[in-house]
């Protein structure tokens, strides 16, 4: 896990820096190292295009604990004028009645146009309701995508699979050449959520539970997920595949140390990746079932949204406006982009990064937006599930179980739906 650390001097500064006469808006986050530098270097941009706004990013330490110190914010009334939620945290800001005003209501009530169609397809719907109004505005967006160990490849005389059939038939080659031909970094992301949209195949009851939170359940117990995790367990008893527990890093280690052929992680990962990796390496999509009906639809995005929250001046709100519209705009998303990895959310920013040759330098940059372009599915927005954070460590314990020998994938995928329910029963509860 990237260290934490405090940018209070830097919150300073750039409140320091800013008009007496500017109107303040706070901006609080979950993001360290070189991410949370990147959010202080887009305020810096946003203060000085314009002087009618101050903007002070706020480090609130993880996710986790931003979601829950803005949640505990409003409840005493002392919410931030932004807040950053990540994509298992969605339902909760989004559910939290009188919590947030949507991105869209706003920008269009301070005069600008809103054309939802501007974003990339598989950015559009994840953070919007039901009827596709955009309720968070989506920011730091990744997908999970295939790096490839190009030597390991050519060693073993096989091409990047397409779908899991393809890696099926070159895992024992890879393995041959003295590769661990799979790993990953987040089987609830990657291999679970995503499956779900990668596949085109329904993850929950109640339009994935955009519709209602109201008797909505999971269906992790479809055939077709099962059948992954079996041969996911199958190709680690072969040793096609390795898992090294929950942790992102110590599943990415052993790809970056030229030990593993092929690594499931994130589009984001690009650029720590450039710096860390031991040989040179490419991108593609993350695989599908070529046997399922209907599949190899584009991914949802992971990664998080800003949300702006209630209760605040009508004049705050016009800048947390202006400063959503700053933040779209192309040459903004541009470089937000190539300075953390996270994928350009509109067409115009991906079309300008694409004209001036960036992809031509680094190809692999692109993999996740054309992934995200990809066509889109009945199942492949995403969902909208309460309490999934905790449904989450759930699957995480029982996946934990499943390569330990200590439980069957079938049994395994039966107490995920069964406790997963009672999660969102019990969530439903705390909406009404």
């Amino acid at each position: 896990m990237i260290k934490q650390f405090s940018f209070a001097a830097v919150s300073l500064a750039l409140t320091a820096t800013s008009s007496l006469a500017a109107t303040n808006i706070s901006w609080w986050h979950g993001m360290a190292g070189r991410n949370g530098e990147v959010i202080n270097e887009v305020a810096q941009k946003f203060n000085a295009s314009q002087t009618a706004c101050a903007l002070t990013p706020v480090s609130k330490g993880t996710y986790e604990e931003a979601l829950a110190s803005g949640i505990a914010a409003f409840r005493s009334g002392e919410q931030p004028n932004i807040l950053q939620v990540f994509d298992a945290g969605a339902a909760t800001i989004i559910n939290a009645k009188g919590a947030v005003v949507p991105a869209e209501d706003l920008i269009k009530e301070a005069g600008y146009d809103f054309d939802r169609n501007a974003f990339i397809e598989g950015v559009r719907y994840f953070y919007a309701d039901s009827d596709g109004k955009f309720v968070g505005m989506p920011f730091n967006s990744s997908a999970p995508i295939m790096y490839i160990n190009d030597e390991a490849l050519k060693k073993a005389g096989v091409a990047a699979p397409k779908t899991w059939e393809e890696f099926e038939a070159a895992a024992p080659k890879l393995k041959e050449a003295g590769f661990i031909p799979l790993v990953q970094s987040q089987l609830t992301w990657e291999f679970t959520e995503n499956f779900f949209s990668r596949n085109n195949i329904q993850f929950a009851t109640n339009n994935n539970g955009y519709d209602s939170v109201t008797d909505t359940t999971l269906k992790v117990t479809d055939p077709n997920l099962v059948m992954m995790f079996e041969k996911l367990k199958s190709w680690a008893d072969e040793g096609y595949f390795a898992y090294y527990g929950a942790g992102w890093n110590d599943n990415q280690k052993p790809f970056e140390e030229n030990k593993v052929a092929l690594w499931i992680g994130s589009s984001g990962s690009f650029g720590g990746l450039q710096k860390t990796a031991q040989m040179p390496f490419s991108a593609d999509f993350l695989p599908y079932w070529g046997s399922i009906a209907g599949a190899g639809t584009n991914s949802f995005i992971g990664g998080a949204a800003l949300f702006a929250m209630s209760g605040k001046p009508a004049e705050e709100n016009k800048c947390v406006a202006d400063f959503f519209q700053f933040l779209t705009s192309p040459e903004i998303q541009k470089f937000y982009h190539q300075a953390t990895g996270y994928v350009a959310i509109t067409t115009a920013a991906y079309e300008l990064t694409k004209s001036e040759d960036y992809y031509e330098k680094t190809p692999a940059a692109e993999v996740g937006i054309k992934q995200l372009m990809l066509p889109s599915g009945e199942w492949s927005k995403g969902y909208r599930l309460g309490f999934y954070p905790q449904i989450r460590e759930i699957m995480e314990r029982e996946y934990g179980r499943i390569f330990s020998g200590e439980t069957t994938v079938k049994d395994a995928f039966d107490t995920i739906e069964r406790e997963g329910n009672e999660l969102l029963a019990r969530f439903a509860k705390t909406t009404g």
